[in-house]
Parts: structure tokens; C-alpha cells; sequence
């Protein structure tokens, strides 16, 4: 940490006192004896401001971050795990993470050998498919995920989202609105290189310039994200359909009893996998030692020469012998690897390092030696069409059949529930992006972040998944849909891995290129494989991608321009306080939330309430809940507070940032965090005051440089926000220019960190003398303490707009189809605005307002 002393023998230019001086040499020498490993927990947006002339809010910022040992909870350590924690977590990993790759070999050969190949005695047919199963488990997620994809974390995340945010943050090419560079200042806000480095390439400035791309970008990410709910309405409906018996009880026996199964896995979520979660690891780690023993049972004793099928040349000579219906019965061989994608998606809940270890060293072995042994059984058998036994079960011993099929349905249970959270979480991201209707997201543990559960997805999940099951009743129909589901994702996720490798890790446009182009060609044979089927069962993923697909855009197009008309509708502060002369507005005792999008400015629909009703309470707080693209936000940066208006008017904006992986919290500790927020940002503000007129500063009125925004709770650094908004075609973004503050102050009730005093250790006590360079600034920040103690006691009120959407005369029918009828059809049927807030409803206060789009 040389920066820092630098900073400390640069510092004596400030003006600024020796105790700051050794506060900072102190904090120094503490960082300096952490382990390297722990210096880099530290935010990169601190380390950025080591360079910058120092302050003694920097000072405190540095103690703050230093005292307040809550801070790093939750941050993965960079450092190696050891090697019993890493065990312990590919343990765990095994119930989670691979429950669905583990059952692949239940319906791959049954899907793959239909009824259109013919087998021989050379065994072309069995080996060319052995040998396609072998190496693409070898090349897709053994090479792919587990070498490259799982490297493009977001902070320790992986799916989807954490690509597209990687790409936002490192190109200027995200759609969302309320942007803001204050939001680079985030712990979690990392880039892989600094933006002061970062020579732009001709591939992102192309991308940024092109605003189509934009939303193709996003399209694709919502295509991945539905194709991964249309997985999950499949997996557990193939998965409850491959059982051990003949086809003649089949009709009658199968399809009930998979329906009992489907409504009691789906009646069990509302307790949450945690619950249950201890007996996930130990099923599949038997079924996985299982399938093994199984394999090299079959392999010895029925064909020990099996393993020749591993040579490459027999895909070829399968493809040469069987022609099309050597390359239609790829969307059957596909479906070996369906659930790779879960190794990326839950990468939050363990390591690299852990789910690596779990894959090679049991997951792959385990999955070939399955492979293996139903492939030399059925080298011996060809005519086991016509034995009375379907699938995978014609491959086991009659002695252990029955306890091999219970314990092949606990797997198959665990790997339906894996699928079925990874559904309800990526209907959360969603939510963030703006392209889901607001829905009721129950979190089911207190321990476990993550762990969520959606009332309305989860019925709507079952009904879905019963219907497929008695519509299709065999796994051949739905293993061509579920396979074109599959690959879908993985082609997604080819394309934006490439995007990150020239984006973010800034390697050559031509490596990138290779990516592409390699694992693209081997998962653009599977698509095309499996869209030929579309008439056979492929059809059935497309049709409710293109419904969600709908469902998004609609919502997502509605909320932009929503945001757009509230941007150019907004007004200013000094039209408020001028209105309110006319009109004699009454200050009424408690705290007033007004909710808005907007990040600057007084909203449309409280200028509306104002000018019908000339009244608004004693303190008033603008309140913006805003997404940024990071998966997590730790609570310590949660909230930016600022003034609106001069100090007398007690006005105030808070924006509360939350990450696409987030936990929003309930409205009682969000009001009283909020409240105490506010309380440090009053200190904070007169102790910035105070230094200002002891320093002999200019202090200019905040009206004319913009409200200043702090963030409370560890770091008090505060900013200029100027009302600079940049308008686009595609969305408008409202942007703010920062600099950091030079000057600076302590929280002014001497309490332990200064600046870096979390918002739960406030309290509303206010001396009776308050010991300051300037008595007019301290006994202004005691009155607004106390006015604010008194508005809390008088209670809280939660003002929210109510709106309704309708398009401009003369808009295109599609436009009127898609926001008069399915923007409010939806609107009218999804939670509100006061339900996904948690606002109690004997505080809701409701205002009506009109969007003509």
C-alpha cells in the first residue's frame, strides 16, 4: 500500500490537523501487515481513491472500512481454500449443482435410439453413439464450462445475468435507466481493468455506438433466460417418466403416478430447500457410485472391449452409416449433457475450485462408466425393443432393479428441484432488468442467501409440467424439446463468453473468435439437429419462449418509456417552493416517502398531489429504488442520501441500490435504516459545513451546485451531482457527473470510525451543547436532528403513483396491442408496486397518473 504513505507525506498541504495525519499513518501500517490476500478484499473504488490527495474523509473512510468487521461478510476470499473446505464444498455441490446432469443417463440412449435406426452386428451404430456421448461431455463441460466459462465470474457469480453484467459494466451497451458514476464507486463494481487504461477497441466502440445492438444484446439474454424456464417446466416431467415398467401398464400407471410425484415436489417449495437440503448431496452421491458400479458391472461382463468406442472415428462412421437419421438422433445425444449450465449458474453458492474437483474427479467418471455399460449391454442385446423393459433400466441386474429405481427417483427429484430454484432465481434477475412483471419473491431462508420462492411461478410451473406429462406421455417427445431448450442456453452462452474474452479480459479479437467458432460449430450441429425435430416435441420450448419473450419485451419496452415520460415531466425544486407560496402549503408532522424512478429532480405524480392537495409532511424523502448491474451491493453502500433544497425545507433524496442477486428488505428495517441514514447524513453535512466556514471556503448555496450525495453507512464519500441528462433514442439514461469532495468531517458525536460509523449505530441523541468551529452550523444540524426524531415519532407515509398506460393518438397497432392491451392486462394481474415494496397498507398513500406514451 504505497499509495497511502504517499498520500500521508503529500497530505501536509492540506489543511487539516496532526491527528488526521496519524490516523492515516496508522491505517496504513494496518494494511500493510495484512496478508497479501486480504489487501485485495479491500473495494476498488477505496483502493482507486489512494491515489487521489487525501482528506480526512478519506481518513475516516479508510477506519471505517478498517473497524467495521461486518463489512467483508459475505465477499469470497481470493485466497485458495484449503483442502478440507474445498471438499466440503464439492460435497455440497453434488445435491445442487449436478443433480440434473447426473440423471442424463435415464433417457439419453432411449431418446437417441428410435425406432428409425437400424443396429448390426459391428455395434457402428452403439459405439458412434458411445463415442459422441464421450466427447461431448469431454469438450462441453469438461472443456468449456470447467476450463473457460466458470472463469467469467461476476464477482464469484456465474449464469447468464453475470455475463450481460460483466459486458455492461466494461461497455457502455445496458439499457437500464438511472445510471450513475456514483455507481462505479461500489465494492462489487469491478472492472478488469481500470477505465483510465482501457484503450478502446473496435469491437466495443461498435457495439457502443450502434444502439440496435444494445437491444439485441439484451434479446439474447432473454432468450437464454426463457429457454432456462421452458427447461424447467421439462426436466421435471421427463425426469418422472422413466420408470421400470412394461408398456403395456404404462397409460395407466405412469402418467398418474408422475402427476402425485410433479404436485408433491412443487407442493414442498413453499419450505424452502434448506429444508430438505442435507439429504440432496448423499442421493446423488449414491446414485452417482450407482451408476458406476452398474457401468463396470456391464462393461465386464458383457463386453470388456467397449472402451474402443472412445476413438473419434466412430462418430463418423455413424454419421456415414446412418445418414439423417444418424444426425436427427443427435438431439437425443444432446441431452447427455443438460444441466452443465447449472456448474455457471450456481457457481455463487461454492468455488471454482470446488465444483472442478467435484466434476472430474467423480461427476465425469461416474457419467462415462454409466454410459459405458449400457452401451456394452446393448452391444450384446439389439433386439431390446422388444423386451418388456424400456430405457435404462433394461441395463440392470433383476436383483437390484427395484432399489436402483427408487434411488433413481430421489435423483430424479433432486435433479427436478435444482432446475426448479434455478427457475425462480432467474425470474428475480429479471425482475431487476425491468423485464419480468413484479411477482411476490418469498425468501425461505434467513442463513442462506438466495434461496427464494415464487408463489405464482411455482403453480404456474406445475400445472405446465402435469399438462406436458399427459400431453406428450413418452421421454421421446420431451427429450427433443428439453433438448433444444438446452443447447439454446449453451449457444447463449457461447456468444456472450466470447463478448467477455474481448471485452473484459481484453484478449485479441481472434481468440474470442476461436471460441466462437469451435464450440459454436459443435452446439449449431446439436440445434440443428434438434429443430428438426420441431413437429416431434421441439416445438413445445420455442412456444413458450416466444410467449415469455412477449411477456418481457412488452414489460420491458412499457418501462422505459415510462421512465422516459416521467424524465421529461419531472420538475424543478425552486417551481415546488415557488408553487407553494401561491398555494400555502401546510406542513403536516411525519416522514413522506415519495417512491420514484427518476435519481434527480421532483417527480410528475408528487407535483400532481401537491397542486390537488397543497400539503406534505414535516420531512420529506424522495425514494429511488434502482438496480445495478453487480450481482450484490453490500449493505454498507446500500443507501446515497442528498439534500433537496436548502437544509430549512427538510428535503431529501435517498437512492437505495440493490444488486441483480439482492435481497430486498422488509419495509420495517428498510424505514428504520432509512431514518438513521438520514440522521448520519445531517451530522455529516453540518461537519461539512463547519469545515467549510473554518477553512475559509466558499460555501455555495446547494441549490446552485447540485445536491450532494453521500453514502452512509461505511464510506461517507460525498459527490457533486449535477442534473446532467443525456437523451438516446433506444432509452433515456440519466447520468450525474462526480468528483470526490477535498473537503471532508467526522461524525460530530465522537463516535468510534467517524465517518465509517455504520447507520444501525445512530443515535437520536442530541446534546444539549454541540462542540463546533461555527455554533450557527451545529445548532442548524441539532434542530434538523430533532425535526426528525419528532417526524418519526409522528409516523411514516408511503406515497406511490398509481399509474395507468395508454398510447398517443395515431400509434401502430402493434404499439396499441402491446401497451394498451399487454402492458395492462398485465399490470392489472401482476403484484403492485406497494406489494413488491412491502408498503402496509394503513400507510399507502396512492396517486393517480396518466401515461400517455
Amino acid at each position: 500500500m504505497l499509495e497511502l504513505d504517499s498520500v500521508a507525506l503529500s497530505s501536509t498541504r492540506r489543511r487539516w490537523s496532526a491527528p488526521w495525519t496519524l490516523l492515516l499513518l496508522l491505517s496504513a501500517t494496518a494494511l500493510r501487515r495484512r496478508p497479501r490476500g486480504d489487501r485485495q478484499e479491500w473495494p476498488a473504488g477505496l483502493l482507486r481513491s489512494a491515489t487521489k490527495p487525501a482528506s480526512p474523509c478519506f481518513v475516516l473512510q479508510v477506519l471505517g472500512r478498517a473497524m467495521d468487521l461486518e463489512f467483508g461478510r459475505g465477499m469470497r476470499s481470493p485466497q485458495r481454500d484449503s483442502w478440507k473446505t474445498t471438499l466440503l464444498l464439492a460435497y455440497q455441490s453434488l445435491g445442487v449443482v449436478y443433480g440434473d446432469l447426473s440423471i442424463s443417463p435415464l433417457y439419453v440412449f432411449k431418446s437417441t435410439f428410435a425406432e428409425d435406426i437400424q443396429h448390426s452386428e459391428t455395434n457402428e451404430e452403439i459405439f458412434g453413439v458411445l463415442s459422441f456421448v464421450f466427447w461431448t461431455l469431454t469438450l462441453i463441460p469438461l472443456i468449456k464450462y470447467v476450463s473457460i466459462v466458470l472463469r467469467a465470474d461476476d464477482n464469484g457469480e456465474g449464469g447468464t445475468f453475470a455475463l450481460y453484467s460483466l459486458i455492461c459494466r466494461h461497455a457502455n451497451v445496458s439499457l437500464l435507466p438511472n445510471r450513475q458514476i456514483a455507481d462505479e464507486e461500489l465494492s462489487t463494481y469491478k472492472l478488469e481493468c481500470s477505465s483510465e487504461r482501457t484503450d478502446k477497441s473496435c469491437i466495443k466502440v461498435w457495439l457502443e455506438k450502434h444502439k440496435k445492438l444494445h437491444t439485441a444484446l439484451l434479446i439474447m439474454v432473454l432468450i437464454g433466460t426463457c429457454m432456462v424456464i421452458g427447461d424447467g417446466v421439462l426436466t421435471p416431467a421427463i425426469s418422472g417418466l422413466e420408470f421400470s415398467l412394461s408398456k403395456d401398464h404404462r397409460e395407466y400407471a405412469v402418467i398418474p403416478i408422475t402427476c402425485v410425484i410433479l404436485a408433491f415436489l412443487f407442493a414442498l417449495q413453499h419450505y424452502g430447500t434448506h429444508r430438505v437440503g442435507f439429504l440432496f448431496a448423499p442421493i446423488v452421491l449414491a446414485w452417482l457410485i450407482c451408476m458406476s458400479a452398474l457401468g463396470l458391472y456391464n462393461i465386464i461382463h458383457w463386453n470388456p472391449h467397449v472402451y474402443q468406442a472412445l476413438n473419434p472415428c466412430y462418430m463418423f462412421k455413424f454419421l456415414k452409416k446412418t445418414r439423417k437419421y444418424g444426425w436427427m438422433s443427435l438431439g437425443g445425444i444432446l441431452l447427455c449433457m443438460t444441466g452443465s449450465e447449472a456448474m455457471f449458474a450456481d457457481l455463487g453458492h461454492f468455488s471454482y475450485s470446488a465444483i472442478q474437483l467435484a466434476f472430474t474427479s467423480l461427476v465425469y467418471p461416474a457419467l462415462i462408466l454409466a454410459y459405458m455399460g449400457q452401451a456394452a449391454y446393448l452391444s450384446k442385446h439389439h433386439d431390446f425393443y422388444s423386451n418388456s423393459q424400456v430405457g435404462f433400466y433394461i441395463a440392470v441386474p433383476d436383483k437390484v432393479r427395484w432399489p436402483v429405481l427408487v434411488l433413481a427417483i430421489l435423483a430424479s427429484v433432486v435433479g427436478s428441484q435444482a432446475i426448479i430454484s434455478g427457475t425462480f432465481s432467474i425470474i428475480n434477475q429479471s425482475q431487476s432488468l425491468s423485464c419480468f412483471p413484479r411477482v411476490k419473491v418469498v425468501h425461505t431462508s434467513d442463513k442462506i442467501h438466495g434461496q427464494i420462492y415464487i408463489p405464482e411461478i411455482n403453480w404456474l410451473l406445475m400445472i405446465l409440467c402435469i399438462a406436458v406429462t399427459v400431453g406428450f406421455r413418452d421421454t421421446k417427445h420431451m427429450g427433443n424439446a428439453s433438448g433444444l431448450a438446452v443447447i439454446t442456453v449453451m449457444l447463449v452462452t457461447t456468444c456472450l463468453t466470447s463478448l467477455v474474452i474481448m471485452l473484459c479480459w481484453r484478449r485479441p479479437p481472434v481468440l474470442a473468435l476461436c471460441f466462437l467458432l469451435f464450440f459454436g460449430s459443435v452446439e449449431a450441429l446439436y440445434f440443428s439437429a434438434s429443430l428438426i425435430k420441431f413437429l416431434e416435441g421441439a416445438w413445445l420450448p420455442i412456444l413458450l419462449a416466444l410467449f415469455l419473450m412477449a411477456v418481457m419485451l412488452v414489460w420491458h419496452y412499457t418501462t422505459i418509456k415510462k421512465y422516459e415520460f416521467d424524465l421529461h415531466n419531472k420538475v424543478t425544486l425552486e417551481w415546488l417552493l415557488a408553487l407553494g407560496d401561491k398555494l400555502g402549503m401546510v406542513r403536516v408532522p411525519g416522514i413522506g416517502l415519495v417512491y420514484t424512478d427518476l435519481t434527480s429532480g421532483v417527480p410528475a405524480n408528487f407535483s400532481r398531489f401537491v397542486t390537488n392537495l397543497p400539503a406534505f409532511h414535516q420531512v420529506l424523502v424522495f425514494v429511488c429504488v434502482k438496480s445495478v448491474p453487480v450481482p450484490y451491493v453490500f449493505p454498507a453502500e446500500r443507501y446515497l442520501i442528498g439534500r433537496v433544497g436548502p437544509p430549512g425545507h427538510r428535503s431529501y433524496r435517498c437512492i437505495v441500490r440493490y444488486g441483480y442477486r439482492d435481497v430486498h428488505q422488509d419495509v420495517d428495517s428498510f424505514e428504520t435504516e432509512l431514518v438513521e441514514s438520514l440522521a448520519t447524513f445531517i451530522k455529516l453535512d453540518a461537519s461539512y459545513r463547519c469545515s467549510d466556514a473554518s477553512g475559509g471556503g466558499d460555501h455555495e448555496p446547494e441549490e446552485g451546485r447540485g445536491a450532494r450525495l453521500a453514502v452512509i453507512g461505511s464510506s461517507h464519500a460525498s459527490y457533486d451531482i449535477q442534473d446532467s441528462v443525456q437523451h438516446s433514442s433506444a432509452a433515456s439514461v440519466e447520468t450525474t457527473t462526480t468528483r470526490r469532495r477535498s473537503g471532508g468531517g467526522g461524525d460530530d458525536d465522537g463516535s468510534p470510525g467517524g465517518g465509517g460509523v455504520r447507520a444501525k449505530q445512530v443515535r437520536f441523541f442530541i446534546d444539549n451543547h454541540v462542540a463546533s468551529p461555527e455554533a450557527a452550523d451545529s445548532k442548524q444540524g441539532a434542530e434538523e436532528l430533532e425535526a426528525l426524531a419528532a417526524a418519526r415519532d409522528a409516523g411514516t407515509a408511503f406515497i406511490l403513483g398509481h399509474s395507468h398506460v395508454q398510447c398517443k393518438p395515431g400509434s401502430s397497432l402493434l404499439k396499441r396491442l402491446a401497451v394498451d392491451v399487454g402492458y395492462n392486462f398485465l399490470r392489472r394481474n401482476c403484484r403492485g408496486p406497494d406489494v413488491a415494496l412491502r408498503v402496509p397498507p394503513a400507510s399507502l398513500l396512492e396517486v393517480g397518473m396518466v401515461y400517455v406514451l
